[in-house]
């Protein structure tokens, strides 16, 4: 016979950004928990509110999986006597595993000791594993309450813990198990029994809990779009929103509400930020894309009174937006350049001198990357955007916008920089230059956008590392490791050929650094971009010991995902693995060989020769930017052969040397695409 199980953490209202990775962590502690004490299910899930996590077992088994395991012991000899009988060794082993030294199997020389090991109920299992569980769960932070030493991420206010129908006893936290769960706070505020995992759902939601996130979600994203469509327009959900509001809430009811329209004046991003980000609102857009008077918002009720809690939401957005539109004016007074001087009062970070001096680093750097970009005739007017670009970038970090929603910052540089009549491009890049913000944001588009974003990145990650802040850990205050994955992603996305050396060399010569700790920063930079190229590398499948190859070198960022590709197609090709040995066999003779120019004059064998042909085909294949792969199986047949025919070490030391020198250039050519001594072959 199988059961469901069903266990009910019910808390204080968990944040809701905590909830997804508790969820998810439940359900995996779970799974590894019952393969580790063999027992059975069917399947595993979990639910989940702001103020439960619910895990249900389905199909648990009623017991442990027998086992039998035979263990070997000393040899036969020396197990039992001559005459048959078990010695001290032998009677000792048996009595270690627990069995009759009469049982013990003898085979090939030595004895075994077979033992099988009954399956325990599970019942009896679980009233040590579910709490041992819930102590388990991988918390960012924990609080202790009362006199109690245990942690949580909220209080415990009860459990339910439920194997079919029966409750399964522990106590925890000074809560004891039950099958009492709680409702609705002020819907249905009682306590209602659960019977059984099956029941569990329709039990929540007779006491007004939706408890599962997904049928949730569903709800709220068709509350929002109808509710949107009465109102003339479409919602704008974003999904960091929803699933904050999806955790927000147990029982999601959609209200509209309006504002006056005198505050569609302002830059959309100035309304919808406190709408959005503050006030976890959304915003309604018209057809055309451009913002409506309303916003939807998503209680934790019913639909009694929705225009008493609508009224509410007005009234806190009225005085949000009312703050956004003196300030807007407030900072109007003065041009985006006329706020930059108050820059040098905000310091960038101690140490680092203040926001203006950044901004005047910004302009070289930007310059130095622009000038690497651009070509001919538009090089001149793309480098004055640039310089403008740089100029401005900061100014808006001052203004009365950017202070009170920082998460305007190069949103309202942009707006104020179109507003004072700046090139479109130019009020693009400030934007531009915080991308990507987040996890799966866009990249900057175009040239301005890119070389600002990529100057800005460089000046952060060398200036914080030249004062020793390089992050640890899970400590990263300034944000540095998000900042370096998006520079890695920009200089693939635009196939730069940028070299990471000398944007930190250009950096390092800005901040006035001594050589020595120059030289500090290229070693900290490569590897701190050498982790996020990895980073990148595993997203896109690429096989552990191909990232090994590739990654000595990550100076060229944008070819490491090129040659990684080429790896893997090499080692997917027929005849792979000889290839693959015959480059390492060059690497394992050529390393550490200073090398020289190769004289074709003291070949002694026309497989030296044939080498040298066959690396220079190759060699002019990847300068041409054609597919080597067919010129580098060459190159394979003619290491092998030249190994076959010449002897490297020659007793004449000018032939060796020349020798010695011609497998340098191969191995030098080799390396810049891989490693190969890294490859694990099969």
């Amino acid at each position: 016979m199988k059961r469901d199980l069903l266990l009910e953490i019910g808390t204080e209202e968990i944040p809701a950004h905590v909830m997804p990775h508790l969820l998810e962590d439940l359900a995996q502690l779970a799974e590894t928990m019952l393969k580790e004490h063999r027992l059975s299910c069917e399947k595993v899930r979990t639910l989940g509110t702001p103020r439960r996590a619910a895990l249900i077992v389905t199909g648990l088994a009623e017991r442990q999986e027998d086992v039998n395991t035979e263990t070997r012991g000393p040899s036969v000899a020396i197990a039992f006597d001559s005459d048959g009988n078990p010695t001290k060794a032998g009677a000792g082993f048996a009595r270690g595993q627990g069995v009759d030294p009469s049982a013990l199997i003898q085979r090939d020389g030595y004895v075994y000791a077979s033992v099988h090991e009954s399956g325990a109920a599970t019942a009896e299992l679980l009233t040590s594993l579910l709490p041992d569980l819930v102590r388990a769960i991988p918390l960012p932070n924990s609080m202790r309450w009362g006199d109690l030493d245990f942690r949580f991420i909220r209080p415990i206010r009860w459990f339910v813990a439920l194997y079919g129908t029966e409750i399964v006893p522990f106590a925890l936290a000074g809560v004891t198990s039950g099958n009492h769960s709680r409702g609705h706070r002020t819907l249905a505020p009682a306590d209602f029994v659960i019977t059984s995992a099956a029941d569990y759902e329709a039990a929540c939601e007779k006491a007004y809990i939706i408890v599962d996130p997904e049928r949730r979600r569903a709800m709220i994203c068709e509350q929002i779009a109808e509710t949107a469509k009465a109102c003339g327009g479409t919602a704008e959900i974003t999904p960091d929103l929803l699933e904050e509001v999806l955790y927000l809430v147990e029982y999601p009811t959609a209200l509209s509400g309006s504002f006056e329209e005198k505050y569609l004046a302002l830059p959309a991003e100035a309304v919808i930020t406190p709408m959005r980000d503050h006030q976890r609102y959304f915003p309604v857009k018209a057809a055309d894309g451009s913002l409506l008077p309303v916003f939807i918002t998503v209680r934790n009720g019913g639909k009694e009174h929705l225009d008493i809690v609508a009224h509410g939401n007005e009234r806190v957005l009225r005085a949000r937006l009312a703050d956004a539109q003196f300030f807007f004016d407030e900072d109007r007074r003065k041009s985006l350049a006329e706020h930059r001087e108050k820059l040098k009062t905000v310091v960038f970070q101690q140490g680092l001198g203040s926001m203006y001096e950044k901004t005047e680093r910004l302009m070289a750097l930007t310059t130095a990357i622009v000038e690497e970009m651009a070509e001919g005739d538009a090089a001149d007017a793309v480098l004055a955007g640039a310089q403008r670009a740089a100029k401005l970038s900061k100014a808006d970090l001052v203004t009365g916008m950017v202070t009170e929603f920082t998460e305007l910052q190069g949103i309202m540089g942009r707006e104020y920089a179109m507003l004072d009549g700046e090139d479109p491009a130019v009020a693009r890049a400030i934007d531009e230059q915080y991308m990507p913000r987040f996890a799966g944001d866009e990249l900057p588009q175009t040239p301005l956008g890119f070389a600002l974003s990529a100057a800005d990145k460089v000046d952060n990650i060398v200036g914080t590392f030249s004062q020793g802040r390089i992050p640890t850990g899970s400590q990263d205050p300034f944000a540095l490791r998000r900042q370096a994955l998006g520079l890695v992603l920009m200089l693939i996305e635009q196939k730069s050929t940028m070299l990471l050396s000398d944007l930190v060399d250009e950096a390092c010569d800005l901040y006035d650094l001594d050589v020595s700790l120059c030289q500090k920063m290229q070693v900290y930079v490569a590897d701190f971009i050498r982790l996020r190229l990895k980073n990148v590398l595993t997203e896109r499948g690429v096989r552990y010991d191909v990232q090994e190859a590739v990654l000595e070198d990550v100076d060229f960022v944008a070819d490491v995902p090129v040659r990684a590709a080429y790896v893997e197609r090499l080692l997917a090709s027929d005849g792979a693995d000889a290839l693959v040995q015959s480059f390492v066999r060059v690497g394992n003779i050529a390393r550490g060989v200073t090398g020289g120019a190769v004289d074709p004059a003291l070949f002694q064998a026309e497989e030296e020769g044939a080498l040298l042909s066959a690396y220079q085909t190759a060699a002019a294949a990847r300068a041409e930017g054609e597919d080597t792969l067919p010129a580098e199986r060459a190159l394979g047949k003619a290491i092998n052969a030249f190994f076959d025919a010449v002897m490297v070490m020659d007793k004449d030391v000018r032939i060796k040397e020349n020798r010695l020198s011609l497998l340098k250039m191969i191995d030098d050519y080799l390396l810049e695409t891989a490693d190969y001594s890294k490859i694990v072959l099969n």
